[in-house]
């Protein structure tokens, strides 16, 4: 997927994981990020399926190669290149922001072996959770206060969105719809020069149109033929993506310039 998190076993983003906890916690507020720093050497960023109709008008929406692909919106089409990071550091305001950004520093981990349960944490090194004059509350009176309370709902709506996705990601994979991508683009001042990008996979649309009626049908009824087609639109912002690098100074060499997977 997109670049490694500092420790392979954590998602992208997170250094590390607390339990958020009223004994621990009761004093602590969550401020806001100065800049996007943590995001800003990302070029793919996770996706769940719910985002595709609001993320395909931004990003190219791609899946992951290798095994147990999962969708992925492009922020840049090279490693290291995150083009919708202005100069103040921050996140352009005109584009989606998926969840996976907007969750952050927080999620739902299982913290005990040999159980299933999930609690919410955070990543200490995110600079945002602490003993903080002003920001958002965490507890009071070691209750949970309702911003907390609402990002436990919004960790929990994420992981019912994570496991639509594998579903969705399921059917592509049993239907045998995916095929390993590869995009080559011109610049106008290099014509014998393509930059050709692969490492990533898409759904075969020759595959999608051999599907049997009855096939076609149930995805419809159950709205991946929707999913499928803001996937296959989105592919059309690849060139968009090229522009603003080129734009912006941050292409390779043509040889050297493969999307990351």
């Amino acid at each position: 997927m997109a670049s490694a998190p500092q420790q392979p076993q954590l998602p992208l983003f997170y250094k590390d994981l607390l339990p958020l906890n009223s004994r621990d916690h009761s004093e602590w507020k969550v401020s806001t990020f100065e800049n996007a720093d943590f995001l800003a050497s990302q070029h793919a960023i996770p996706l769940t399926v719910d985002e595709f109709v609001d993320a395909q008008r931004n990003f190219p929406i791609v899946f992951t190669a290798g095994d147990n692909p999962l969708p992925i919106a492009l922020f840049g089409l090279n490693e290291g290149v995150n083009t919708f990071i202005g100069e103040d550091g921050k996140l352009v305001d005109y584009a989606y922001i998926p969840a996976y950004i907007r969750r952050y520093p927080f999620m739902l981990a299982k913290i005990q072996q040999g159980s299933d349960d999930l609690s919410l944490c955070f990543d200490p090194g995110a600079g945002v959770v602490g003993k903080f004059d002003e920001g958002n509350q965490l507890f009071e009176d070691s209750e949970p206060t309702e911003y907390t309370k609402n990002v436990l709902e919004f960790c929990k709506n994420f992981e019912e969105s994570g496991q639509r996705t594998r579903n969705f990601m399921g059917e592509l994979e049993k239907l045998d719809l995916l095929m390993d991508g590869e995009i080559a683009i011109t610049r106008n001042d290099m014509p014998d020069n393509p930059f050709v990008y692969r490492g990533f996979r898409m759904v075969d649309e020759k595959k999608l149109r051999e599907l049997s009626g009855e096939q076609f049908e149930e995805l419809n009824k159950t709205g991946m033929i929707v999913l499928i087609h803001a996937h296959l639109f989105s592919l059309n912002l690849m060139r968009n993506l090229f522009e603003r690098q080129n734009a912006q100074g941050t292409l390779p060499e043509p040889a050297q310039a493969p999307a990351a997977n």
